[in-house]
């Protein structure tokens, strides 16, 4: 029996001129928000993946509209997602959408939603 293999991608928007720190304080965010997702959802998906390493992709999207189009599609594919709004303290307006968690779940459900992204 083949084993399914299991990632989280995270989605970044590349529009929004994030120094690199905020960046990656708001791909931390998606990544924790989206596993526990996932954990309450599909605790098999997240046990699996916690004891194969955590993998992980980090793409980007141009724009706000695009970011809520791959959050949309990967709740409608019922995959456990994350969106991410900042509070506004530092970079970016309160309220700005930022990144979307996906997963931990079967890579290829993922790649179907996010396999035309480039790497950030």
């Amino acid at each position: 029996m083949k084993a399914i293999l299991l990632k989280q991608a995270i989605v970044v928007r590349s529009d929004l001129g994030m120094g690199k720190g905020k960046i990656a304080a708001q791909a931390a965010h998606a990544s924790l928000s989206a596993a526990e997702a996932s954990r309450s959802k599909r605790d098999e998906w997240y046990s699996t993946w916690k004891e194969e390493g955590q993998a992980k992709v980090v793409l980007k999207v141009g724009s706000e509209a695009d970011l809520r189009e791959i959050f949309q599609k990967a709740r409608k594919a019922g995959l456990p997602a994350s969106l991410i709004e900042d509070r506004g303290l530092t970079q970016v307006e309160p309220g700005t959408a930022t990144c979307v968690g996906i997963g931990p779940a079967p890579d290829s459900a993922i790649d179907g939603i996010t396999g035309n992204l480039k790497l950030l």
